[in-house]
């Protein structure tokens, strides 16, 4: 297994939400392998360090664990480009 580093931004339900309020949820889905910036209201940026058998299977694993924690959250990207949004969506 290989380690992949990159970040997931997502937008958040609410404009206004305050991403403090859903870092307990993103531990408990498993989210603890990376650095979460809540600097904006309404977005969060979540920088993993993911060890994973493919850069596929270490990003869509990620974002399974953050849409679970925060159900609306919508992708907005990954950086840097380890796999392509249509491989993101498939």
């Amino acid at each position: 297994m290989a380690e992949y580093e990159f970040t997931l931004n997502f937008n958040l339900p609410d404009a206004q939400s305050n991403p403090e309020d859903y870092l307990e949820s993103l531990a408990t889905v498993g989210c603890d392998d990376a650095l979460i910036g809540i600097g904006k209201r309404g977005k969060i940026a979540l920088n993993f360090i993911r060890e994973s058998s493919s850069a596929k299977e270490a990003v869509h694993s990620a974002i399974a664990q953050v849409v679970l924690a925060i159900p609306q959250a919508f992708f907005v990207e990954v950086n840097p480009d380890l796999i392509s949004l249509t491989e993101v969506a498939g």
